[in-house]
């Protein structure tokens, strides 16, 4: 598994660079054609990664209930995010991952519960999980990436 960490930091030092290159206006620009944008995509993978491995397993996860209900799947941006919040996003970014491996070495996962993805994958355990975030947040780059086109 240390690869995987190892992956999914790299990817969030990707992230962390988008927010310190774009500016606001263009972290919160919702293209035409596009249902969300930047700043969005990013908050998102923050909260996804942690239900997938927190919230499955039965645990507090490390962000708030109002982040979830604000970027969990299914939504979309209602207002423009500060740049407190940025800072916020950005800061957690790192304090998830770095944490949920501490948890993952000490052996915390112990209670997941099976569930399966929308594009199929069913993830049985921690180990399935965290390979499937990495995925999930190469998607969420990609699509970062053709917003950045767009703003």
């Amino acid at each position: 598994m240390h690869q995987t960490f190892s992956i999914t930091k790299t990817s969030r030092k990707v992230l962390s660079h988008f927010l310190d290159t774009i500016p606001i206006e263009k972290l919160n620009k919702i293209p035409e054609g596009f249902n969300n944008n930047i700043i969005w995509n990013i908050a998102h993978i923050v909260v996804v990664q942690q239900m997938l491995t927190y919230k499955l397993s039965g645990l507090p996860m490390l962000v708030s209930d109002e982040m979830v209900a604000k970027y969990m799947r299914g939504t979309k941006p209602s207002q423009d995010v500060s740049q407190s919040e940025i800072d916020e996003i950005k800061f957690l970014l790192f304090e998830t991952i770095n944490k949920t491996e501490v948890d993952f070495n000490a052996g915390i996962f112990q209670n997941f519960q099976e569930f399966t993805s929308l594009s199929g994958f069913t993830m049985r355990n921690i180990d399935d999980a965290l390979c499937f975030n990495y995925y999930h947040e190469a998607v969420h780059t990609g699509m970062i990436m053709s917003l950045k086109k767009f703003v």
